[in-house]
């Protein structure tokens, strides 16, 4: 893909679609309820696809109306009206985790497998912490235990005690969490760890609240220990629920206005959303941008960011995990090195996005550092070049707004962004006044 070069600061209001992350949190706790749940501002994506097809293949009626970004579901109730399939899940790490979790609560035979990459991405984590609830699940893949095929012979989860670690994806607990609801006994699960991506965790909570589940939270006696407990005999129960957009797909257009000295507003997020990567526009402050939030007549809340974001930065991104690839587009502008910390979960995701970034940085001529829990990135001159994506939806859209920028570079495999972002390419193209052009 070839986009136009922009010339001069990226002006307007944009509105990105829901969040995936909500999505299919909602989509999961709106499955396993008893009643019916309407879901708006719902995201249409691969993503979010395979989370609703999946529980379409198990029986349950759902009716999508992707016109109006509206899902009606009937819930199970905790127990899927056909007990047994091979769910295929794509490369959706949400999906498959938050589904190997839930299914273990019901009774059934299930197999859970996606693309190839799929089969390097861990739940090894996932499948310890369930069988201590004494789920009968497995992994299947001769080549590497610790990764997906996984397969179920669910017979409901005891509860009681358990651990999972929550240094490798925030995903493993959210997925317990959410069927610890439906288990047998009260739960107590603690983390192991370093919890990574924490506002995510705090996102879950809110939708299972929302949803009608407490959960209780607390310190442990080591210091950043997490304990959780979830009382039995709740479950969730149908509701009408509204989607936030999504904040990581606000991040490419917080951070065109940063690399061009623009002004660019998103609606309908504020400070108070439930998802932490609305911070991302904490970190454009710090690097000299301005940032203002505010709120329409109708209470709608905005966020706007302006001005060039002109110095590096050294900061811990372990909260905001998935905007790395949108700072590191913003970071090849700056004056200075832009150090980023506390990633060393994002080897784990769609693509390697330490090493896989690493290397495009030095393909447009820069140069970066690897290291094993981030990367330093050095500003050089950038020269044009093919990117690649590695098939990774964030690759694609951070470096889309670095090709705005220098002449003659490509994005390889652009439509990988569908797996988050269908539409990306066509708001880019509407903010910045002309169409990238797919070769």
């Amino acid at each position: 893909m070839s986009v136009p070069i922009v010339q001069r600061p990226i002006e307007g209001n944009i509105r990105v679609p829901g969040s995936k992350s909500l999505t299919n949190r909602a989509v999961l706790c709106a499955a396993m309820a008893h009643g019916r749940s309407v879901l708006t501002g719902v995201l249409d994506s691969e993503d979010t696809q395979v989370m609703v097809e999946a529980w379409k293949q198990l029986g349950l009626r759902i009716d999508w109306d992707r016109d109006r970004c509206e899902l009606v579901l009937e819930g199970c109730g905790g127990q899927p009206p056909i007990n047994q399939g091979s769910l295929f899940i794509a490369n959706s790490g949400t999906s498959i985790r938050f589904l190997t979790a839930a299914l273990a609560a019901t009774e059934g035979k299930y197999l859970l497998d996606g693309v190839p990459r799929m089969r390097e991405r861990p739940i090894g984590d996932l499948i310890r912490g369930l069988r201590a609830w004494g789920a009968d699940v497995v992994s299947q893949n001769p080549s590497d235990p610790e990764c997906p095929p996984v397969l179920l012979h669910a017979h409901g989860l005891r509860g009681g005690a358990s651990t999972v670690r929550g240094d490798v994806s925030s995903q493993f607990l959210s997925g317990m969490l959410m069927a610890a609801p439906y288990c047998q006994e009260d739960v107590h699960l603690a983390v192991e760890g370093a919890l990574v991506s924490k506002p995510y965790v705090d996102m879950t909570l809110a939708v299972m609240e929302r949803f009608g589940v407490q959960v209780l939270r607390q310190l442990g006696p080591k210091e950043a220990e997490h304990v959780y407990q979830i009382a039995s005999g709740q479950s969730y129960q149908g509701i009408h629920y509204a989607i936030e957009p999504d904040a990581s797909a606000a991040s490419y257009f917080w951070a065109a206005a940063a690399i061009t000295g623009g002004c660019v507003r998103v609606e309908g997020l504020g400070l108070d959303a439930l998802q932490g990567d609305v911070a991302f526009v904490k970190v454009l402050e710090k690097m000299g941008s301005k940032v203002v939030f505010g709120q329409e007549s109708n209470g709608e809340a905005w966020i706007e960011v302006s001005g060039r974001a002109s110095h590096g930065i050294d900061i811990d991104m372990s909260d905001i995990s998935d905007t790395v690839q949108t700072l590191a587009a913003v970071a090849l502008f700056a004056q200075g090195p832009t150090r980023v910390r506390g990633v060393a979960h994002n080897r784990h995701k769609e693509t390697d996005r330490i090493g896989d970034l690493v290397q495009e940085i030095r393909r447009l001529g820069a140069e970066a550092q690897e290291h094993d829990d981030g990367l330093t990135i050095y500003p050089r001159e950038l020269l044009g070049c093919e990117i690649q994506t590695y098939r990774g939806h964030r690759m694609a859209m951070s470096f889309a707004l670095v090709a705005m920028k220098v002449p003659d570079c490509l994005v390889l495999d652009p439509r990988c962004t569908e797996k988050t972002y269908p539409r990306y390419f066509e708001d880019l193209g509407r903010m910045i006044g002309s169409p990238p052009k797919y070769l």
